[in-house]
């Protein structure tokens, strides 16, 4: 087998894109180590991930006095198209890239932001490197479809892995052949089990996870905040459960700490709220595993949730969030409230006391579905393989 570069990742301070990176790595440890052109490698250093991939920078400095450079500058200034100037630091370690080589997107939803054009220029040079390509366990968003280019970067990728059915069926309605339906990756990531903190009850403690991504979508300034306030004054007024306030990424500028930190000074004097300390995305899965319910904004926070059994309801913004809930309950209903629907301080814990009464139910359900569903994400090792 050829080589395999995994790239599009962002940095391990977001353990959602950690999970991924790990868990497919560990798919295909039988290989040789995977290459990982990262854009912090310091941040994957520091969380371990060198025990699994092979860390390379996939940003370099690059020179001003080149024409690749000069063209970007133009287009900047003219057509204020700043997009060849955001790809400059990727084109050494693109040009590093042999042909034949099997390149693997681990940016999940990359191309359901802003910026994701930047996304399409840098798969378009790679592509013209003679490489294959794979975009792995992606979440497409339905207005995506409207514009060519990206149309045109779909059929570039060798294969496409949706990690849920609503993405599936929205790239064969496009008429995209290279595809397929394959779980999350992060479904088969390994837990690590780090000792509790004081206060942290095991199968008797409500994890809570939410972002400033999901705060930025809010629908009028405070409701998620409010929301979760009032949850937490529930928890504690009308059941004997810890809460455990847990972090998923800890990037600078989008830093889950920030409001989980305003949560736990409100109701610290309590003794029954705990803040988790920041990990690694295997031991912010033992945490999240020992939790009896979970209420989380960040996808893979909910993953590792549902992995491991433990009812969940998702605080949700994109298809991403309603399509896994689909395919694991058949339904997003009662499963997922989304972050645009928060009107009335009251409307999550309304939702979650849903999952409240029917723990039970819910657990005999990931317990009966959970391995046929993780076997199923395993299977993308076989795919890589035959591609590559």
């Amino acid at each position: 087998m050829g080589e395999i570069f995994l790239y599009n990742h962002g940095g391990s301070a977001n353990h959602g894109c950690e999970a991924l990176v790990r868990s497919i790595c560990i798919l295909m440890q039988q290989e040789n180590k995977m290459k990982l052109l990262s854009e912090a490698p310091q941040q994957d250093f520091h969380y371990g991930l060198q025990e699994v991939a092979d860390i390379q920078p996939g940003m370099q400095a690059y020179s001003k006095l080149n024409v690749d450079f000069l063209q970007a500058y133009f287009q900047l200034k003219k057509n204020r198209n700043y997009f060849p100037m955001d790809i400059l630091p990727y084109r050494k370690s693109i040009k590093s890239l042999k042909k034949g080589a099997v390149e693997i997107s681990v940016g999940g939803d990359i191309y359901c932001y802003d910026d994701y054009p930047k996304f399409i220029k840098l798969h378009e040079l790679i592509s013209k490197r003679g490489c294959k390509s794979i975009l792995l366990g992606c979440s497409l968003e339905k207005q995506l479809f409207d514009d060519p280019l990206f149309i045109e970067d779909m059929k570039r990728y060798d294969y496409i892995s949706a990690r849920e059915s609503l993405t599936y069926q929205l790239l064969k309605d496009n008429g995209l052949a290279n595809i397929g339906l394959n779980p999350d990756s992060a479904f088969t990531l390994p837990a690590e089990y780090l000792p509790l903190p004081e206060g942290f009850v095991e199968n008797n403690t409500i994890g809570l996870n939410v972002s400033p991504l999901v705060i930025r979508k809010e629908s009028r300034k405070g409701i998620v905040y409010d929301n979760f306030v009032y949850m937490m004054q529930w928890i504690l007024e009308n059941t004997e459960c810890a809460i455990a306030l847990i972090p998923h990424v800890v990037w600078e500028d989008n830093d889950d700490r920030t409001v989980l930190r305003e949560l736990y000074n409100k109701f610290k004097n309590t003794g029954r709220v705990v803040l988790i300390d920041d990990c690694n995305c295997m031991q912010l899965k033992g945490y999240i595993s020992r939790c009896r319910f979970f209420v989380g904004a960040r996808t893979h926070a909910t993953i590792a949730a549902y992995s491991t059994g433990v009812p969940t309801l998702v605080l949700g913004y994109s298809i991403k969030s309603r399509g896994i809930a689909k395919d694991l309950f058949g339904t997003e209903k009662n499963y997922v409230i989304s972050v645009q629907d928060l009107r009335e301080k009251e409307n999550l814990i309304e939702a979650f006391r849903w999952i409240f009464e029917h723990e039970h139910e819910i657990k005999g359900h990931l317990e009966k579905v959970m391995d046929e569903y993780v076997e199923r994400a395993r299977n993308i090792k076989n795919i890589i393989r035959s591609i590559g």
